[in-house]
């Protein structure tokens, strides 16, 4: 058996507890107490490890102590600490071990990566693999929201780094490696009419909802599916009372491209928009905000090296795009790039989040191996555009 396969069977066992202590301390975004008390715990099982550093925004940098540690640059692993999951969730939805998985919220999503990048840089350590980079892992406190507060450091440290290895789940039972993710953002749609009594003086007034009405009916047209771009209004909002026209009224839509240029295109046609009825004013605010992870030279060359290691372990690696966004978008601009290479499982955000059991030892191994492959390669990883993934 291979040896950090080994190792990583061996701290199954260990890796699930601290898993489970991660687990269990809950920390849904925006929630300082909690976030600082999950940053707590994580700087206190590290600090064998790491040297851990607390940076404002409830943000943790944390450098590994690793063998043959180099002045080669660096390699960034990156996670988030914080959930979707409100505090007191775990009564309702405990930590469990059974049924061949490992349950409970956050778990999949993703404290279980954090826990898997632990033991693999333990690993390599307590084995003497040398790692001729400096190894980073930067966690993050605000991922679940939009990344506001911690997108330029991110950004920041990817720039410095020979590549960024993102410790969010793999997709599907499969576990799938994640080498594209469409960007997105959100555009708010705001509409101002004028009021009038329905009844008495309907002809005076213009419905600032019919308006939006006719303004979502186009901008749903905006969605093509063959090229991958979706428009979805997603929350609307307008009057006071069913008897009075509606003076005001407000749609905020969600929008997702898989290239940059799509969304300068998809702008254009936002910005184009014109009320129907011109005693109508439109206010149209917001944008892409997370560029697309999109398929890049860089990508591939690290997505093959997974594969090539995988192999190894005895694990066949599938490559995915998806809809939804990370931290990784934020770097994948900027240094190559592979994403989904945390637990594997299903139910991020829903009841049932897991994560299989039997895939906690090859996918903790694979972190290893990678970042010994990277810190023992001296040339750059090729960056440029490619072909998408099947």
């Amino acid at each position: 058996m291979d040896n950090l396969l080994a190792y990583t069977e061996r701290h199954r066992g260990a890796i699930v507890a601290l898993t489970r202590e991660m687990v269990e301390c809950e920390s849904p975004s925006g929630d300082e107490a909690a976030l600082r008390r999950m940053g707590d715990l994580v700087a206190d099982r590290l600090s064998g490890d790491a040297k851990v550093k607390r940076i404002a925004g409830g943000r943790l940098l944390c450098e590994f102590r690793l063998p043959g540690r180099g002045k080669e640059g660096q390699i960034l692993a990156l996670g988030h600490i914080d959930t979707v999951w409100p505090v007191g969730t775990l009564a309702g939805m405990p930590f469990q071990e059974r049924d061949g998985r490992v349950w409970g919220p956050g778990v999949l999503d993703m404290k279980s990566g954090i826990a898997f990048f632990v033991f693999a840089m333990r690993g390599l350590r307590e084995l003497g693999i040398p790692v001729g980079r400096k190894v980073l892992l930067q966690l993050n406190a605000d991922e679940e929201t939009g990344s506001k507060t911690s997108r330029a450091f991110t950004e920041d440290l990817a720039r410095n780094s020979a590549a960024v290895l993102v410790l969010e789940p793999g997709t599907g039972l499969e576990g799938k490696l994640k080498t594209a993710r469409k960007g997105g953002g959100v555009y708010r749609l705001a509409v101002e009419g004028k009021a009038a009594h329905a009844g008495v003086d309907f002809t005076a007034g213009a419905s600032a909802i019919v308006e939006l009405a006719r303004q979502i009916s186009r901008v749903v047209e905006f969605t093509d599916l063959e090229r991958g771009i979706t428009v979805n209004p997603g929350v609307i909002a307008g009057g006071t009372r069913s008897n009075v026209i509606a003076a005001a009224a407000a749609a905020e839509v969600d929008v997702r491209v898989p290239k940059m240029k799509d969304a300068a295109a998809l702008d254009r046609k936002f910005r184009a928009l014109r009320p129907v009825d011109k005693r109508c004013s439109i206010q149209l605010s917001g944008g892409v905000n997370r560029p697309p992870m999109e398929r890049s030279r860089g990508v591939v060359a690290l997505f093959r090296a997974a594969e090539r290691l995988g192999r190894e372990l005895g694990v066949q690696l599938e490559e995915s795009m998806t809809g939804g966004g990370s931290d990784g978008n934020f770097t994948a601009p900027l240094a190559p790039t592979l994403d989904g290479l945390g637990g594997v499982g299903e139910g991020a955000h829903a009841p049932h989040e897991s994560i299989l059991a039997a895939r906690i030892a090859d996918r903790t191994a694979l972190l290893a191996k990678l970042v010994a492959w990277l810190g023992s390669r001296t040339e750059p990883i090729g960056y440029t555009s490619d072909s998408k993934p099947s």
